[in-house]
C-alpha cells in the first residue's frame, strides 16, 4: 500500500504494492547469507533505512562506472531479514555454525574490523590491567594496540633472526618456556602467552609444543594466525593453530582465501577462555554497522571450500612448486628454505620468498623493477628479499610471467663475485636490544612532545614506528629509542619503504615522552 505520485506530485490515493514476505527462501545451492542478501534485494520495497546510497539510487556516478549499480543492491544495513550482528538467530548464526565445524572450531566470529580487531579482542579478553601477555617483539601492531587497551604489562620474546634475509623466523617452545619461568620469578601474573605462526614468510612456530607448555601453566595460547587460514585444506599444509592445541586463532580470511578484503575470522577451542568475556570486546571493537557484504563474503569463502575440501588447493600447491623449482634456477636468486630447520618445523608452501642481494639489488630496488617495469606486483618487500603470494586465484601465466621477470633481474643485474654480499646485513632484528622504560599505555597516555629524528636517542618513544608491510613496529610506544633502530629505519625510508604510525610521515622528527614522570 502506499501514495501514488501523479507526474510530479503526490496524492493520497491508495496503491497496491505487492511484497515479496520476509521470509528467506530455502535456496540450498547457496549459503546461508548470500541466500539471505539475494531474498532481500529481490523484494519489492522501499528503502527508508541507512545507508543513504538507497540500494543504489544514489550511488556516485562515479563508482558505478567502475563497479556497476549491483554491488549497492546488497550494501544494507542489519534490517530484520539479515540477522543482527552481535546476536545473531538467523543466517548470520547458520554462517558462522557453518564455518565454525569447517575449521574445526568450538566457535567462530565473523569480523568486519580484518584480523586486527581479533586479535585486540583476544588480548582484552585474556588480560587485565597489570597482567602479563607474553608475545613475540615482532607482533603485529595491532597485538601492542590490544596491550594497550587491555592494560596487560608485554613480556616480550626476541623471535629468532636470520641475518641473511633480514627475516623474523618465529619463537621457539624453549623460549616460551623460559619466558614463563622469568616471569614467575619476577612475581609476574601471566594470564596469556600470544605467538604468530605463521610469519608473513610462511613460517610456522611450534604450536603444538607451545600450547603444551602453555597448558601445563593454566595459561591460554592465542595465535595470530592470520596469513594460515588456508592451511586445513590440502595434505601438504602445516597444521592449523587449532589442531595443535591453540585456544585462539585469529585468521584474515581474505588474504590467501577469497572473501573481500577487511573480512576475517575468529576461532575458540576449549574451555579455556571465557567466551562471554571476548564477545563483549568483539562487541566494544567491531562496528555497530557492519558490512553484509563483508559478511556475506566470508559465508561465500566458507561454502567454496566446502565443495572440496580436501583439494581445492591442488593446482595452488602444484604452481608454487613449479615455481619454486624454475626460480631457484635462475642466477643470482635465491628462494627461502628451512625445511631442515628443527625449530620451525611447518613453511606455507603458497609463499614464496625470493632473495636478491647477490644481484646488488635491495628488496626495494627489485620490487620497484618488478611492480613499475613488468607489472609483478609482490605481496611484502623486505631489505633483501620480496615475498608472493600464491593462492586459488593464482594461474600458470601468473607463474610465467613471474619466472620471466625474475630473470630478467638476472639478466640485467650480474650475479656479484662475492654471493654472500648482501646490501643489508643484520645480526638481530632492529629491535633485539630494546628497553621498555614505560608501558606501552603508560606511554601511549603520557605527555608529549616532538624531537627531532636525529637527536632522540636515549628517549622514550611516544608512538608507533613501523614499517608497512608488514606492519611490525621498529619502535613501540614506551621502549627507548636506541641507534640501531633509527640506522634501520633509515635505511627503510631511503631504499623507498613506506614507514607508517608516526606523526611526521617523512620521519624527520619521533614523538617522545616527556620526561615528567
Amino acid at each position: 500500500m502506499g501514495i501514488q505520485q501523479n507526474g510530479n506530485h503526490l496524492t493520497d490515493e491508495i496503491t497496491i504494492v505487492n511484497v515479496k514476505p520476509k521470509t528467506i527462501p530455502n535456496c540450498s545451492h547457496l549459503p546461508p547469507l548470500v541466500s539471505a542478501l539475494k531474498a532481500s534485494a529481490e523484494r519489492n520495497t522501499v528503502a527508508f533505512h541507512f545507508p543513504g546510497h538507497k540500494r543504489g539510487e544514489a550511488a556516485p556516478s562515479s563508482l558505478t562506472e567502475l563497479i556497476g549499480t549491483k554491488p549497492f543492491l546488497q550494501d544494507v544495513t542489519e534490517i530484520p531479514e539479515l540477522d543482527r550482528f552481535f546476536c545473531p538467530k538467523g543466517p548470520l548464526l547458520e554462517a558462522k555454525k557453518l564455518a565454525a565445524e569447517l575449521f574445526g572450531a568450538k566457535e567462530t566470529w565473523f569480523l568486519v574490523g580484518g584480523t586486527s580487531c581479533g586479535v585486540q579482542a583476544a588480548v582484552m579478553a585474556t588480560c587485565s590491567p597489570g597482567d602479563t601477555i607474553i608475545l613475540p617483539r615482532n607482533a603485529h601492531i595491532s597485538a601492542t594496540t590490544g596491550v594497550i587497551f587491555s592494560g596487560a604489562i608485554p613480556k616480550y620474546i626476541i623471535p629468532e633472526h636470520n641475518a641473511d634475509w633480514d627475516v623474523a623466523l618465529g619463537v621457539t617452545p624453549a623460549q616460551v618456556k623460559s619466558a614463563i619461568k622469568e616471569s614467575k620469578m619476577e612475581g609476574r601474573k601471566v594470564t596469556a602467552v600470544f605467538i604468530t605462526s605463521p610469519t608473513y614468510n610462511g613460517i610456522c612456530s611450534n604450536v603444538s609444543e607451545i600450547s603444551k607448555i602453555c597448558h601445563s601453566q593454566g595459561i591460554p595460547l592465542i595465535v595470530d594466525e592470520a596469513h594460515g587460514a588456508h592451511f586445513k585444506f590440502h595434505p601438504e599444509m602445516p597444521k592449523t593453530a587449532l589442531d595443535q592445541g591453540a585456544d585462539i586463532s585469529i585468521q584474515s580470511t581474505h588474504k590467501v582465501l577469497s572473501s573481500f578484503s577487511q573480512s576475517s575470522m575468529l576461532h575458540i577451542s576449549g574451555e579455556m577462555i571465557d567466551r562471554e568475556r571476548l564477545q563483549k570486546c568483539l562487541h566494544s571493537l567491531q562496528s555497530t554497522s557492519p558490512s553484509w557484504l563483508l559478511l556475506a563474503s566470508l559465508d561465500a569463502a566458507r561454502h567454496q571450500l566446502s565443495t572440496n575440501p580436501n583439494t581445492i588447493f591442488n593446482e595452488a600447491v602444484k604452481l608454487a612448486k613449479e615455481a619454486k623449482i624454475l626460480i631457484s634456477k635462475i642466477p643470482g636468486i635465491s628462494v627461502l628454505d628451512l625445511s631442515a630447520s628443527p625449530d620451525f618445523p611447518g613453511m606455507d608452501p603458497l609463499r614464496i620468498t625470493v632473495g636478491v642481494w647477490r644481484l646488488g639489488l635491495s628488496g626495494f630496488q627489485a620490487n620497484e623493477i618488478l611492480d613499475n617495469k613488468l607489472g609483478i606486483i609482490p605481496e611484502l618487500v623486505g631489505t633483501n628479499s620480496v615475498t608472493l603470494a600464491f593462492s586459488l586465484g593464482t594461474t600458470r601465466e601468473h607463474v610465467s610471467r613471474l619466472v620471466s621477470g625474475l630473470k630478467y633481474l638476472s639478466t640485467t643485474f650480474p650475479v656479484r663475485k662475492c654471493e654472500k654480499e648482501n646490501i643489508f646485513v643484520a645480526e638481530n632484528a632492529p629491535y633485539g636490544n630494546s628497553v621498555m622504560s614505560l608501558s606501552p599505555r603508560e606511554a601511549f597516555f603520557a605527555s608529549k612532545m616532538k624531537m627531532k629524528f636525529k637527536e632522540c636517542i636515549g628517549e622514550i618513544c611516544g608512538e608507533f614506528i613501523c614499517p608497512y608491510p608488514p606492519g611490525i613496529p621498529v619502535l613501540v610506544p614506551g621502549e627507548m629509542i636506541t641507534e640501531k633502530a633509527l640506522d634501520y629505519l633509515e635505511l627503510i625510508k631511503r631504499h623507498g619503504g613506506t614507514i607508517i604510525g608516526t606523526a611526521d610521515p617523512l620521519l624527520d622528527s619521533i614523538v617522545v615522552c616527556e620526561k615528567s614522570y
